[in-house]
Protein backbone atom coordinates (compact mmCIF):
# COMPACT_ATOMS: atom_id res chain seq x y z
CA UNK A 1 0.00 0.00 0.00
CA UNK A 2 1.46 3.38 -1.04
CA UNK A 3 2.16 6.02 1.64
CA UNK A 4 0.35 9.31 0.94
CA UNK A 5 2.56 12.38 0.37
CA UNK A 6 1.84 15.43 2.57
CA UNK A 7 2.56 18.76 0.93
CA UNK A 8 3.13 21.80 3.27
CA UNK A 9 1.15 24.91 2.49
CA UNK A 10 2.99 28.18 1.59
CA UNK A 11 1.99 29.83 4.86
CA UNK A 12 3.40 27.00 6.96
CA UNK A 13 6.67 27.19 5.00
CA UNK A 14 6.95 30.96 5.80
CA UNK A 15 6.32 30.36 9.51
CA UNK A 16 9.03 27.74 9.70
CA UNK A 17 11.54 29.83 7.71
CA UNK A 18 11.78 32.76 10.30
CA UNK A 19 13.61 36.12 9.67
CA UNK A 20 16.58 36.50 7.41
CA UNK A 21 19.75 38.36 8.52
CA UNK A 22 18.90 41.32 6.29
CA UNK A 23 15.49 41.70 7.91
CA UNK A 24 17.04 41.63 11.36
CA UNK A 25 19.62 44.26 10.37
CA UNK A 26 16.93 46.51 8.86
CA UNK A 27 14.87 46.20 12.04
CA UNK A 28 17.88 47.08 14.20
CA UNK A 29 18.62 50.09 11.98
CA UNK A 30 15.06 51.37 12.34
CA UNK A 31 15.16 50.88 16.11
CA UNK A 32 18.48 52.74 16.39
CA UNK A 33 17.11 55.66 14.36
CA UNK A 34 14.04 55.86 16.60
CA UNK A 35 16.20 55.63 19.73
CA UNK A 36 18.51 58.43 18.49
CA UNK A 37 15.54 60.66 17.69
CA UNK A 38 14.04 60.00 21.10
CA UNK A 39 17.38 60.74 22.82
CA UNK A 40 17.77 64.03 20.97
CA UNK A 41 14.28 65.01 22.00
CA UNK A 42 14.92 64.18 25.65
CA UNK A 43 18.28 65.97 25.57
CA UNK A 44 16.66 69.09 24.10
CA UNK A 45 13.98 69.04 26.79
CA UNK A 46 16.59 68.60 29.52
CA UNK A 47 18.77 71.43 28.16
CA UNK A 48 15.79 73.77 27.85
CA UNK A 49 14.78 72.97 31.41
CA UNK A 50 18.28 73.66 32.72
CA UNK A 51 18.42 77.00 30.90
CA UNK A 52 14.96 77.90 32.17
CA UNK A 53 15.87 76.95 35.74
CA UNK A 54 19.12 78.96 35.50
CA UNK A 55 17.29 82.04 34.24
CA UNK A 56 14.69 81.68 36.96
CA UNK A 57 17.36 81.36 39.65
CA UNK A 58 19.18 84.42 38.34
CA UNK A 59 15.95 86.42 38.20
CA UNK A 60 15.19 85.44 41.78
CA UNK A 61 18.76 86.40 42.73
CA UNK A 62 18.39 89.87 41.23
CA UNK A 63 15.04 90.34 42.97
CA UNK A 64 16.58 89.22 46.27
CA UNK A 65 19.42 91.73 45.89
CA UNK A 66 17.01 94.55 45.11
CA UNK A 67 14.86 93.58 48.10
CA UNK A 68 17.91 93.69 50.39
CA UNK A 69 18.96 97.08 49.02
CA UNK A 70 15.41 98.29 49.58
CA UNK A 71 15.49 97.01 53.17
CA UNK A 72 18.82 98.74 53.86
CA UNK A 73 17.72 102.09 52.49
CA UNK A 74 14.34 101.96 54.20
CA UNK A 75 16.19 101.97 57.55
CA UNK A 76 18.69 104.77 56.79
CA UNK A 77 19.40 106.92 59.84
CA UNK A 78 21.12 110.31 59.90
CA UNK A 79 22.83 110.16 63.29
CA UNK A 80 24.46 113.62 63.07
CA UNK A 81 27.67 111.75 63.94
CA UNK A 82 28.36 110.08 60.60
CA UNK A 83 26.65 110.51 57.25
CA UNK A 84 23.33 108.82 56.69
CA UNK A 85 24.09 107.98 53.05
CA UNK A 86 26.88 108.78 50.59
CA UNK A 87 27.40 107.58 47.00
CA UNK A 88 30.77 108.19 45.30
CA UNK A 89 30.12 106.50 41.97
CA UNK A 90 31.37 103.07 42.98
CA UNK A 91 30.24 102.61 46.59
CA UNK A 92 27.03 103.41 48.42
CA UNK A 93 27.67 103.90 52.15
CA UNK A 94 24.84 104.20 54.60
CA UNK A 95 24.02 104.02 58.28
CA UNK A 96 20.98 101.92 59.07
CA UNK A 97 18.91 101.16 62.12
CA UNK A 98 18.85 97.59 63.39
CA UNK A 99 17.12 95.81 66.23
CA UNK A 100 20.31 96.10 68.29
CA UNK A 101 21.51 99.59 67.40
CA UNK A 102 23.17 101.01 64.31
CA UNK A 103 25.16 99.45 61.49
CA UNK A 104 27.25 100.71 58.58
CA UNK A 105 26.46 99.05 55.24
CA UNK A 106 28.46 99.44 52.03
CA UNK A 107 27.28 98.38 48.57
CA UNK A 108 30.11 98.54 46.04
CA UNK A 109 31.05 97.33 42.57
CA UNK A 110 34.47 95.67 42.23
CA UNK A 111 35.66 93.61 39.28
CA UNK A 112 32.11 93.48 37.87
CA UNK A 113 30.76 92.13 41.16
CA UNK A 114 28.23 93.86 43.37
CA UNK A 115 29.41 93.42 46.97
CA UNK A 116 27.66 94.09 50.27
CA UNK A 117 29.63 94.69 53.46
CA UNK A 118 28.11 95.14 56.90
CA UNK A 119 29.78 96.27 60.08
CA UNK A 120 28.96 94.84 63.49
CA UNK A 121 25.94 96.42 65.14
CA UNK A 122 26.70 98.98 67.83
CA UNK A 123 25.13 101.51 70.17
CA UNK A 124 28.38 103.40 70.85
CA UNK A 125 29.30 106.60 69.02
CA UNK A 126 33.01 105.83 68.89
CA UNK A 127 32.46 102.38 67.43
CA UNK A 128 30.07 103.74 64.84
CA UNK A 129 32.67 106.30 63.76
CA UNK A 130 35.33 103.58 63.56
CA UNK A 131 33.07 101.44 61.37
CA UNK A 132 32.37 104.41 59.11
CA UNK A 133 36.09 105.22 58.71
CA UNK A 134 36.83 101.55 58.08
CA UNK A 135 34.28 101.49 55.27
CA UNK A 136 36.63 103.68 53.20
CA UNK A 137 39.41 101.10 53.43
CA UNK A 138 37.53 98.05 52.21
CA UNK A 139 39.25 95.81 49.66
CA UNK A 140 36.36 93.42 49.05
CA UNK A 141 37.77 90.50 51.03
CA UNK A 142 36.95 91.55 54.58
CA UNK A 143 34.77 89.56 56.96
CA UNK A 144 31.15 90.51 56.51
CA UNK A 145 31.50 90.92 52.72
CA UNK A 146 29.15 88.99 50.46
CA UNK A 147 29.05 88.77 46.67
CA UNK A 148 25.50 89.87 45.95
CA UNK A 149 25.61 89.75 42.15
CA UNK A 150 28.06 89.00 39.35
CA UNK A 151 28.32 90.42 35.85
CA UNK A 152 27.61 94.05 36.79
CA UNK A 153 28.90 96.39 34.06
CA UNK A 154 27.76 99.68 35.58
CA UNK A 155 25.91 101.05 38.58
CA UNK A 156 24.23 104.44 38.67
CA UNK A 157 22.41 105.93 41.63
CA UNK A 158 20.14 108.98 41.39
CA UNK A 159 18.79 110.97 44.32
CA UNK A 160 15.34 112.50 44.50
CA UNK A 161 15.44 115.85 46.30
CA UNK A 162 13.08 118.81 46.23
CA UNK A 163 10.98 117.36 43.45
CA UNK A 164 13.84 116.58 41.05
CA UNK A 165 16.03 113.58 40.25
CA UNK A 166 19.79 114.00 39.86
CA UNK A 167 22.97 111.98 40.12
CA UNK A 168 23.80 111.42 43.78
CA UNK A 169 27.40 112.49 43.13
CA UNK A 170 26.26 116.03 42.47
CA UNK A 171 25.90 118.44 45.37
CA UNK A 172 22.53 118.08 47.03
CA UNK A 173 20.58 120.28 49.36
CA UNK A 174 22.30 121.15 52.60
CA UNK A 175 20.88 122.02 55.98
CA UNK A 176 22.51 123.78 58.88
CA UNK A 177 23.14 121.99 62.14
CA UNK A 178 23.03 124.17 65.23
CA UNK A 179 26.13 125.01 67.20
CA UNK A 180 24.75 122.83 70.00
CA UNK A 181 24.62 119.91 67.59
CA UNK A 182 28.12 120.72 66.41
CA UNK A 183 29.36 120.85 69.97
CA UNK A 184 27.71 117.55 70.70
CA UNK A 185 29.42 116.02 67.71
CA UNK A 186 32.76 117.52 68.69
CA UNK A 187 32.40 116.20 72.21
CA UNK A 188 31.83 112.72 70.86
CA UNK A 189 34.87 112.97 68.60
CA UNK A 190 32.94 113.43 65.35
CA UNK A 191 34.44 115.59 62.63
CA UNK A 192 32.11 118.10 60.93
CA UNK A 193 30.76 116.78 57.64
CA UNK A 194 31.14 120.20 55.98
CA UNK A 195 32.68 123.65 56.70
CA UNK A 196 31.31 125.60 59.63
CA UNK A 197 28.71 128.30 59.12
CA UNK A 198 29.06 131.90 60.42
CA UNK A 199 26.61 131.09 63.19
CA UNK A 200 28.97 128.50 64.60
CA UNK A 201 27.20 125.39 63.29
CA UNK A 202 28.02 123.33 60.22
CA UNK A 203 26.22 122.09 57.17
CA UNK A 204 25.37 118.57 56.07
CA UNK A 205 24.03 117.25 52.81
CA UNK A 206 20.33 116.57 53.13
CA UNK A 207 19.28 112.97 52.67
CA UNK A 208 17.14 112.38 49.58
CA UNK A 209 13.56 111.25 50.00
CA UNK A 210 14.12 108.46 47.46
CA UNK A 211 16.78 107.04 45.19
CA UNK A 212 16.81 105.31 41.82
CA UNK A 213 19.26 102.43 41.36
CA UNK A 214 20.21 101.34 37.84
CA UNK A 215 22.29 98.19 37.42
CA UNK A 216 23.61 97.39 33.93
CA UNK A 217 23.99 93.60 33.77
CA UNK A 218 26.10 91.80 31.21
CA UNK A 219 28.07 88.60 30.67
CA UNK A 220 28.23 86.42 33.76
CA UNK A 221 25.03 87.74 35.28
CA UNK A 222 22.71 85.37 33.43
CA UNK A 223 20.77 88.38 32.19
CA UNK A 224 21.31 91.35 29.93
CA UNK A 225 19.96 94.86 30.24
CA UNK A 226 19.36 97.47 32.90
CA UNK A 227 17.58 96.70 36.17
CA UNK A 228 15.98 99.84 37.61
CA UNK A 229 14.67 100.12 41.16
CA UNK A 230 13.05 103.13 42.85
CA UNK A 231 13.43 103.03 46.64
CA UNK A 232 11.93 105.28 49.30
CA UNK A 233 14.13 106.26 52.23
CA UNK A 234 12.80 106.30 55.75
CA UNK A 235 11.58 109.72 56.95
CA UNK A 236 14.13 111.48 59.14
CA UNK A 237 13.22 113.11 62.45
Amino acid sequence: MATPTVTASPSSRLRSRGFTLIEVLVSLLILSILAAAAWKGLDAISTARQVSDGNLQQTLRVQSVMTQLDADLSQVMDTQVVEGMVFDGASLRLTRRTSSGLQVVVWSVRERRLLRWTSPETTRVGELQDHWRRSYQLQGREAGTLVALKGVDQWLVYCYRSGSLSNCQSTGNIRAVSSAGAASGAASGAAPAAPATPSGGYVREQLPSAIRSQLALGEGSGQAGVVTRDILLSPQP
